[in-house]
């Protein structure tokens, strides 16, 4: 449960209520999602400077040329994973801001998530540690090889694009699901994974825009 540390800041509540009409409005009817992105103070994942456009349906700069994803987005990929009840053990690949796994970690019993950049990999970790998000863990390490030691995950998702990395569908429970916006030529497309078994079924759930998946430390 987020703490009350989740009131730090200057908005209003009608700001956040237009957000969340917006998402109703693009079909986000999960009510579990909608209230994790009601709770969750957007505003405290930008820069301070950018806190007025925070409730805006639309990506920001977070810096070091990444970006904290639209809450449509981020809305769509929690609902695409949720299932009838909670998740167990979720894996994140791109921590980011740490937006995406402070939702997560409202409809999840465990949130892991793995980020190449260590400033924001320390940035995230402080924002989870301010709002009482005591389920996620973050480690400073090159998303491309998940995190086996925690495997298997009820869900990952993939906040960065380009060819999803094999060792994840591995590291997918049975019955679980992946989400990640994966290269289709010019464009990428979301596409959600379902594991069967040794099965894989694959669902494309749209046109979106991420940074790139890419590989090493920083």
């Amino acid at each position: 449960m987020m703490s009350s540390a989740s009131g730090i800041g200057m908005t209003s509540p009608g700001t956040r209520q237009r957000l969340l009409q917006r998402l109703r409005d693009k079909g986000i009817r999960d009510e579990r999602v909608l209230e994790a992105m009601a709770a969750t103070p957007r505003h405290l994942f930008v820069d301070e400077a950018l806190s007025s456009r925070a409730y805006e349906d639309t990506a920001l700069p977070i810096g070091r040329g990444q970006t904290i994803s639209q809450p449509y987005v981020v809305a769509m990929m929690t609902a695409a994973v949720l299932g009838e009840g909670r998740l167990g053990k979720v894996l994140e690949i791109g921590t980011g801001s740490g937006y995406q796994a402070a939702i997560l970690a409202q409809v999840a019993d465990k949130v892991f998530t793995t980020e190449r950049i260590g400033e924001l990999q320390r940035s995230a970790r402080q924002r989870f540690h301010r709002l009482g998000l005591h389920n996620i863990y973050t480690r400073h390490t090159d998303g491309n090889k998940g995190w086996p030691s925690q495997a298997p995950f009820d869900a990952i998702v993939v906040t960065a694009g380009g060819r999803i990395p094999e060792v994840l569908y591995e590291q997918l429970a049975d019955g679980g699901a992946l989400v990640a916006p994966e290269d289709a030529g010019l464009h990428q497309q979301l596409i959600r994974v379902t594991r069967r078994g040794e099965e894989f079924d694959r669902e494309n759930l749209g046109a979106v825009s991420f940074v790139p998946l890419r590989e090493g430390l920083e």
